[in-house]
């Protein structure tokens, strides 16, 4: 397809707020297009939105070279001012328990890598930790046994904090001139066509729920775990996936022991942030294969977030609470709070999907975030304003792809993925 460049007046309806959105619409406004719409159902940062969160990792570690590249060129971008407020180098402690599969220890080994002899690593940015020992001597606050735990620390990692990096991008768009929609003025739920001689639909914009319709010369649909509830033909390539989110409440007495703490991420357990610096809370998550929420209607099948999100399984209750007890035992009598399960949009390959839908004109996706797409923030908008400007997508691994590639085995992850429906709850609130 030969390239069109969009005028810079051309209007361009991006449907979604969260990470893609909000990096679409920054970028294309930084490059002086000028009649930009942003929708969601609730105000920046949604709760809709993965992104919607105390925190997220920072880090280049991939089995995939082709991610460290652009995770790298993401964390330079965390480094400048216009985005380090919103980041914490404080480090990036990756590992396996004692009893961790196989697989864990090989996806280690696999992302190590990837990063060892990068040249964008300064000598002295990794350290081995082959037992607690090693761990205690780099990171002092942990007073767990850790017994067999193993693996190395990156000084070249560590956090964001993700709802604030949210709103100071939607803030930064609005200074830029775009406009956002929200509430249900913001919640589209259709997507308009008309008909064009090349047998192709033009999408012509979306109609929300209160009945309005906003048009656009160019629509951009980055929703996320939700893409397929506006587009089901994209469920057969984006699963929608949860994960265990919970908090320790600490007081600022504890918080200050744990300031500093790099992000430690035990492979087969889960892993945790030093406290907010507002709040004092620890969030905590665990590590698995995800869960899904499989529904089949007229004999279409997909999975898609849940209407609500509060609590979360036991059994990832039971890998949060040994999480704790083996790193920080101080605080095993404390109550487990703000329990809720996030909803990613995860690809059988890890791979995002930024292209044009087959089929139709005037409309792209920005989707598949796989669990690994906050960190992109500050880069993701370019691939897709190139995407937008080329009319095509010429990296093949982010394409559209007809049929299902892969299995819900994906490498990195230990597990096996299971239905959320059929799974137990723990109470809202629960002790260590």
């Amino acid at each position: 397809m030969a390239s069109t460049l969009p005028a810079k007046d051309h209007s361009i309806l991006i449907v979604g707020a969260g990470v893609f959105g909000l990096s679409t619409a920054l970028h294309v406004a930084q490059d002086g297009y000028t009649n930009i719409t942003v929708l969601d159902r609730e105000p920046v940062p949604s709760p809709y939105s993965a992104g919607n969160d105390l925190n997220k990792i920072i880090r280049a570690e991939y089995e995939d070279p082709f991610y460290t590249t652009l995770a790298l060129d993401a964390i330079k971008e965390w480094e400048t001012p216009f985005w380090s407020n919103f980041y914490r180098p404080t480090g990036y402690l990756l590992t396996t328990s004692l009893n961790a599969p196989q697989k864990a220890r090989d996806t280690i080994k696999k992302s190590f890598s990837s990063i060892r002899d990068h040249p964008s690593f300064q000598s002295g940015s990794f350290s081995a930790v082959d037992n607690a020992n090693d761990i205690k001597g780099y990171l002092p606050m942990l007073e767990g046994q850790m017994d067999g735990w193993s693996g190395y620390l990156n000084r070249y990692a560590g956090y964001a904090r993700a709802a604030k990096a949210l709103e100071y991008a939607a803030q930064r768009c609005l200074e830029l001139g775009v406009k956002f929609f929200t509430g249900d003025d913001g919640y589209a739920v259709e997507i308009l066509f008309e008909s064009a001689d090349e047998g192709k639909k033009v999408c012509v914009g979306v109609k929300t729920a209160n009945g309005d319709i906003h048009k656009a010369a160019h629509t951009i649909l980055s929703l996320g775990a939700h893409i397929g509830t506006l587009l089901p033909e994209i469920s057969q390539q984006v699963t929608a996936k949860s994960w265990a989110v919970a908090h320790l409440q600490l007081s600022p007495e504890e918080a200050a022991v744990m300031k500093g703490c790099p992000v430690v991420n035990c492979r087969d357990l889960g892993f945790f942030f030093e406290p907010d610096e507002d709040t004092g809370l620890i969030k905590l998550s665990a590590n698995g294969a995800g869960y899904t929420n499989n529904i089949t209607a007229s004999e279409a099948h997909a999975s898609l977030p849940t209407a609500s999100n509060d609590g979360i399984p036991t059994e990832d209750e039971d890998l949060i609470k040994r999480l704790i007890q083996q790193t920080m035992p101080q605080f095993s009598g404390k109550e487990l709070v703000k329990k809720f399960i996030c909803w990613c949009a995860d690809t059988p390959d890890s791979n995002y999907i930024i292209d044009r839908v087959p089929g139709t004109m005037g409309l792209l996706v920005v989707a598949g975030d796989s669990g690994h797409g906050f960190k992109m923030l500050p880069v993701a908008g370019k691939w897709v304003k190139k995407a937008l400007e080329d009319g095509e997508q010429i990296i093949e691994r982010w394409r559209w792809k007809d049929k299902k590639s892969g299995s819900d085995n994906i490498s990195w992850r230990v597990g096996k993925v299971k239905d959320i429906k059929e799974v137990e709850f723990s109470s809202l609130k629960s002790h260590i």
